[in-house]
């Protein structure tokens, strides 16, 4: 009896400390959880939560600022009732200065303010090429600049 005891034990401490070990967030693991939680915010049309990881400093080079994306993403959601956004994959490389997060997404908008019935098909659909900057403010990640491009766009440039 004693044996298996000890035995529980040991083997209770061990799976402790190979579980401690395993469950470290790395900072990517961070920078991919800022992206979904802004892509779920997003879909449930919380605009407080999806500015909330947007840095007060955003810039981008099309001259938007933390405003002109509050008035985007604002006028997104008085647009359709329903949101949808895929991000099948996001890819984090840290940098000196923060982090860069690419991703396609998906994003689908159906529905019209004020609607009592659900679409069938969405109002909107466009699959779009996403470069996010992100650095460290008071420890969190927050974006500070992304560029978009839609995939039907890109293809026509080229």
């Amino acid at each position: 009896m004693r044996k298996q005891t000890t035995f529980i034990m040991l083997f209770s401490l061990t799976f402790i400390v190979f579980s401690a070990d395993c469950s470290r967030t790395t900072e990517e693991d961070k920078v991919r959880k800022v992206i979904t939680t802004v892509q779920k915010a997003a879909e449930e049309k919380r605009i407080a939560e999806v500015l909330e990881h947007v840095s007060r400093s955003y810039a981008d080079p099309k001259g938007n600022d933390y405003n002109a994306i509050k008035g985007i993403v604002a006028y997104y959601f008085f647009q359709h009732q329903n949101i949808s956004i895929a991000i099948p994959t996001i890819d984090v490389a840290l940098t000196e200065k923060g982090a860069t997060a690419n991703f396609q997404a998906i994003l689908s908008g159906g529905g019209t303010a004020g609607a009592t019935t659900q679409p069938v098909l969405p109002d909107a659909l466009g699959a779009y090429n996403f470069n996010v900057t992100l650095g460290k403010e008071e420890g969190k990640w927050k974006v500070l600049s992304a560029t978009w491009e839609r995939l039907g766009d890109v293809q026509q440039q080229q």
